[in-house]
């Protein structure tokens, strides 16, 4: 029941937000990317490309990890290294990240309860470390467009089976814009609109399209 005495202007606390949330990105790596028949892999790297820079303009806390980088998977999308250049990579031997102590820990020094994770395969390596998250008692938000599967039906059932396990499905432009919320925040407007405008597809081009016609402050 509402009780409107009680009803305000003030967002959900299930929201995400620069202060409550990490991003995972979990083996992004050219043998993952070469197994991957969910959907397009250009695409896929647009979304995780995205994803990572709306991270970096809200100075969210990243962890990234690799699986067997040296010996079989390759380096780290060569991209996405790009954005966090500093950043240490976690590399495993464990399909399921959770089951790393160097990984887990890098996720605890984050201080967040909110996951927000992405990775390649979706039925194995991102999968597995987010039922184990939930089973530990973090909030976990899978970036389905930024993660791909060996097939459309191995995706799709790795995605309810989070969702059945008590995960939130999202897409990358979700997070930056429920990271965003108002476009009256001025500090992170611009690079806000930037990401938008190379990653965003169609959506950058109309935000391209209206700031041409109607200025330079056009909302998204």
């Amino acid at each position: 029941m509402v009780d409107i005495a009680q009803v305000t202007a003030s967002p959900s606390p299930d929201l995400l937000t620069p202060d409550n949330c990490a991003v995972l990105f979990v083996d992004h790596q050219p043998q993952m990317f070469f197994g991957t028949g969910s959907g397009d892999r250009t695409a896929i790297i647009n979304s995780t490309l995205g994803l990572a820079k709306a991270a970096k303009v809200f100075d969210v806390p990243v962890v990234l990890s690799t699986v067997a980088a040296e010996s079989f998977s390759g380096p780290i999308l060569p991209q996405l290294a790009d954005v966090f250049p500093d950043h240490k990579i976690v590399d495993r031997t464990t399909m399921n990240a959770w089951e790393d102590t160097a990984f887990v820990e890098a996720v605890k020094a984050t201080g967040r309860k909110k996951l927000v994770i992405a990775g390649l395969w979706t039925e194995v390596c991102v999968v597995l470390p987010v039922l184990s998250a939930i089973a530990q008692g973090y909030e976990v938000y899978v970036v389905t467009d930024a993660s791909g599967g060996v097939s459309p039906q191995a995706h799709e059932h790795a995605v309810q089976r989070m969702i059945q396990g008590g995960a939130v499905p999202v897409t990358w432009v979700q997070v930056l814009l429920e990271l965003q919320r108002d476009w009256a925040r001025g500090e992170t407007y611009v690079p806000v609109t930037e990401v938008v405008k190379e990653h965003g597809g169609a959506y950058g081009l109309g935000l391209v399209y209206a700031q041409t016609f109607i200025g330079g402050h056009a909302a998204g």
